[in-house]
């Protein structure tokens, strides 16, 4: 605060001191009140000695040498009754003065007030840049380094060069060429567009300001576009820079058009500086601007041409290898046991992303740490991933008999097509104990990362989606609502068979999806209109895939029902078979049906159970 500001701000609070004691002094020596009847039934009486009349407010003394104070609404008409009685009259003005300072020392108290704090928040928007941005991660430099980014050695590599030139940029331009004035880092939430960001804070040795893209935009029109000159000024004199930028689909989004509103305006605004300051930098101005962004599909297309962000890293979800350098990471601030291979855990954890694994971790460190083991094992790392994929074990569920066996059939069902399809992946695991919505799971784990799949892969994924209904109709006699997400499944890999890989030997190789914008809405390249007869056609397609795959793995279960039984009665005594114990009970199933020992009879029950 500079010196007017803290003599203002000393005025100000003297005038509120004398003021106070002024209120205070006044209210200490107030007279007694009297109504005005009393006042005038004791003047009557003659117990009245003398008046001082001011403005409408009589002042006066009794017999009894008692003051008091009343107020008249009629002098005029007072005075006869006061000169009847022979009281001694004393008259005074009004005193002007008194209420005039009264008044003008609460206008200025008003006006100090706003002054202050206009000044307030112009000092607070004008510091913007230097008390938001390098004071705040000035001590967080040392915390992350490159050693901590795992599963996205790519983007990692393009990001070192980046700090590598602002450590020796003499070596980088020998050769005439320039560092890139702008990096979007760009990818699905989670696999580690920021972390990237707090790695470059801690490798490079330049000072380092970040912000996010909400940052800002404010209710204060203009004040966004201040911002963003505030705190390229600043780094402009601390250059060589780096400037991060999280989240810049917040103020980078895609320009209106003629249909504008005020919010649309400032934010228009704000961009508009930014592209204004990223073209601006002169040769000996290094600031190097990083942003991050989920949706670089927003973007204006000003903001991500070359001179502005030249770069565009897409870090994407990481694959098997990437998991398992990611756990690797993450571990190295639990206690794990020696017996847990990284490689194993990762397998199972297709799709993840890093924060999820992070996540992960975390949780079968706080299951472990729950059940009093000094060291996190295998099992809690699976337990953790079932928490994660299906949520918490309903312990306490009350399941009867009946719909627990159907559920084991269920699983049992996709289960038995897993193993005998063939080009499917491999069965990882068997499940008949609640978690969340689900009663049980049948979970399959690919040997490696899928980039691409075959039309057999998709059509035999419909046909394990099925088995689980077509057990509950095979062995039951009856369908129920358990196969619903499983429905939906198969629905979708069907529509797209037909719709988007142009798998239908019916439709031909056409994409007849929706070509639009899934986020504007605007139409992409081609404007696909399908015609009624063309929409028939393609539900015609999606009903023929569907019931090929339904005959077909109804065939395959019902020629391999002893394997269904076996599965089955083995989930009902032990509730989890992983893929060793399935593999146990496959081969005794070969055996057996090889040398015709044991046959199932299959008897339909007429009774259902509900199974979701």
């Amino acid at each position: 605060m500079n010196l007017p500001v803290r003599g203002l701000l000393a005025l100000i609070l003297a005038a509120i001191l004398i003021f106070i004691g002024f209120n205070i002094y006044h209210i200490s020596t107030r007279l007694p009140e009297r109504s005005y009847s009393a006042f005038l039934d004791d003047l009557e009486q003659g117990d009245i000695s003398d008046v001082t009349i001011k403005d409408g407010v009589i002042t006066g003394t009794d017999k009894q040498s008692r003051q008091f104070t009343t107020y008249s609404p009629d002098i005029s008409s007072l005075m006869p009754l006061l000169r009847r009685h022979r009281v001694d009259i004393t008259t005074k003005p009004s005193p002007q003065s008194s209420a005039f300072f009264r008044e003008m020392l609460l206008v200025l108290l008003i006006l100090g007030g706003w002054m202050i704090l206009s000044r307030k928040r112009n000092n607070q928007s004008l510091q913007f840049a230097r008390n938001k941005t390098y004071k705040q991660n000035r001590n967080q430099l040392t915390r992350v380094s490159f050693d901590d980014v795992a599963g996205i050695s790519e983007a990692r590599e393009e990001i070192m060069e980046i700090t590598a030139f602002l450590k020796e940029p003499v070596k980088f331009g020998a050769l005439g060429g320039r560092i890139p004035k702008g990096v979007l880092l760009q990818g699905p939430p989670g696999t580690g567009k920021t972390l990237l960001a707090k790695a470059i804070a801690g490798e490079a040795s330049v000072p380092f300001y970040s912000l996010g893209g909400s940052d800002f935009v404010e209710m204060f029109a203009g004040l966004g576009a201040s911002r963003v000159r505030d705190l390229f000024g600043e780094a402009k004199k601390n250059a060589p820079c780096i400037i991060f930028i999280d989240e810049i689909d917040a103020i980078g989004g895609k320009r209106a058009g003629q249909f504008r509103s005020g919010s649309n305006d400032e934010r228009e605004q704000t961009l508009n500086a930014l592209l204004v300051e990223m073209d601006g930098f002169t040769s000996h101005e290094t600031v190097i601007v990083v942003a991050a962004t989920n949706r670089p599909d927003i973007l204006d297309s000003a903001l991500l041409r070359p001179g502005r962000f030249d770069r565009r890293i897409t870090l994407t979800l990481p694959d098997i290898r990437g998991r398992e350098k990611i756990f690797a990471v993450h571990s190295r601030k639990v206690a794990v046991g020696g017996n847990v291979d990284f490689k194993v855990v990762a397998k199972g954890t297709p799709g993840f992303s890093g924060a999820e694994i992070a996540n992960l971790v975390n949780e079968a460190a706080l299951l472990a740490a729950r059940k009093g083991k000094s060291l996190i094992d295998l099992s809690d790392f699976e337990e953790a991933k079932d928490k994660i994929i299906m949520g918490l074990e309903r312990k306490n569920a009350v399941i009867s008999e009946k719909a627990r066996r159907l559920t084991a059939y269920h699983e049992a069902g996709h289960a038995v097509l897993a193993i005998l399809l063939p080009q499917t992946d491999p069965l990882h695991k068997i499940t008949i104990i609640p978690r969340g919505q689900a009663l049980g799971l049948t979970q399959q784990l690919p040997f490696d990362e899928h980039l691409t799949y075959s039309q057999d892969y998709l059509v035999n994924k419909i046909k394990i989606l099925l088995g689980g209904r077509l057990a509950e109709e095979i062995i039951f006699g009856t369908l129920t609502t358990g196969a619903s997400n499983d429905l939906q499944s198969i629905s979708r890999i069907a529509y797209r068979l037909v719709c988007t890989f142009g798998m239908s030997s019916h439709i031909g190789p056409l994409a007849c999806s929706d070509l639009t914008d899934q986020i504007t809405g605007d139409p992409g390249d081609i404007s696909w209109q399908r015609s009624e007869e063309t929409r028939r056609e393609i539900d015609m397609e999606i009903r023929k895939i569907v019931l090929s795959c339904y005959q077909s793995a109804k065939e395959v279960l019902s020629n391999n029902s002893a394997l269904l039984h076996m599965l089955a009665e083995a989930l009902l005594v032990h509730e989890t078979l992983d893929s060793e114990e399935v593999d146990i009970i496959h081969r005794c199933y070969l055996n057996e049906h090889e040398q015709h020992h044991k046959k199932w009879d299959i008897v339909p029950s007429k009774q259902g159970a509900g199974h979701e």
